[in-house]
């Protein structure tokens, strides 16, 4: 099963943020917010590479 058919969580962090008002942020607050967003993106590519990485490191040891 792949994790796209997966149910998503009610609760989901994206979700929520997604969902938040920006009219009340001032300008150097949406600039504080897209850079905390930035690392958390740069955050999430890390984990996939390194899952990808791990799976590749299981096939080849598993020779599939």
């Amino acid at each position: 099963m792949d994790d796209a058919d997966l149910p998503r969580r009610t609760d989901d962090p994206a979700a929520q943020l997604a969902r938040q008002d920006l009219d009340p942020l001032s300008v150097e607050e949406l600039g504080e917010r897209i850079q905390l967003l930035e690392a958390e993106i740069a955050r999430c590519r890390q984990k996939m590479e390194r899952a990808v990485n791990h799976r590749a490191s299981a096939d080849a040891l598993f020779k599939r």
